[in-house]
Order: C-alpha cells, then sequence, then structure tokens
C-alpha cells in the first residue's frame, strides 16, 4: 500500500460540530500523507476537503453528478461519474478505511458496502452499528485508521517474506 485512500463520509447537512470534526480529519489525513476521497460536495465531504486542503493534501471526490463543476471547492480530483447515489460503491471499492461522522441514509449505504468489502468503518457521532467502531473524536479516528494500517502492513510481511 503506497498512500493510502481514507473515505471521510457524511452528510451534505452538517451541523457545526460535524463540519469542526470533518475538518480536522482532513487535515490530520493530510499531514499522515494519506489521500482523502470523499463524495465531493458539500456538508461533511466540504469540510473534510477543506482540513485536507488547507493543510496541503490530496482529495478526490466522486462526484454524484456528471460534470466536475459540482465538486467544492477544495477538491483536488473531482471525479464526474453521472450516477447518483451509486457513485457510494465507488468510493467503497477505492478508499482503504472509512471515517464516517454524523451522516444520512447515503452515509448508511456507504458504511454496509464498506463493510460488505470488508473494510474498518471508525464512526464519530455516525450510525450505531456493531459493524462500524464508534470512536470519540478525530484523533482516535486517525489513530485508528493507522492501526489498521500497521495491522495490515504486518499481515502482508508475513504473506511476503
Amino acid at each position: 500500500m503506497n498512500r493510502p485512500l481514507v473515505a471521510v463520509i457524511g452528510g451534505a447537512e452538517a451541523s457545526h460540530r460535524e463540519y469542526e470534526v470533518a475538518t480536522e480529519i482532513g487535515g490530520l489525513i493530510a499531514k499522515k500523507g494519506w489521500i482523502l476521497i470523499n463524495g465531493g460536495l458539500t456538508g461533511v465531504m466540504e469540510a473534510s476537503s477543506r482540513g485536507a486542503a488547507e493543510a496541503g493534501g490530496v482529495v478526490v471526490g466522486i462526484l454524484p453528478q456528471g460534470s466536475a463543476d459540482f465538486a467544492n471547492k477544495y477538491v483536488t480530483i473531482p471525479i464526474a461519474t453521472n450516477m447518483g447515489h451509486a457513485r457510494n460503491v465507488i468510493i467503497a471499492h477505492s478508499a482503504d478505511m472509512f471515517i464516517a461522522v454524523g451522516g444520512h441514509l447515503g452515509t448508511l449505504s456507504e458504511i454496509a458496502i464498506a463493510r460488505k468489502l470488508g473494510k474498518p468503518v471508525f464512526a464519530i457521532g455516525s450510525w450505531e452499528l456493531a459493524e462500524a467502531t464508534a470512536v470519540p473524536d478525530a484523533y482516535a479516528a486517525i489513530e485508528a485508521c493507522q492501526k489498521y494500517l500497521d495491522q495490515s502492513l504486518k499481515g502482508t510481511k508475513k504473506r511476503n517474506p
């Protein structure tokens, strides 16, 4: 795994707290040198994009519309899909791990797809599901991602001496 792709998922509408948390997460992802991937629109997506962009990171926005013009201004690489909510499957297959912040039904679908694919989901104030590991804040989410990466690398080394 070169540069991990971390999806930050959440609603297109975010509370003030969700926006702050998502911005902080985006910044922490960028500082780790990881790539942020999200739906490229408003709310949690915009906040995480902003945090990553302001910290010098790369943001990939997988847009539901057929034009990159819909991406929030912090997206580095907009990918127009013209697929609506089906673009959640692209995000789920592309990301290595997920951080859910708040969220609505679209967030729930992304969590379900990610878990079906065997990918970890760390949730802050999001859906309370056995399939998503609840964490209290941005730092705990990033720590959980790092731990997952470290364990993945150990497993790779065991298989490929």
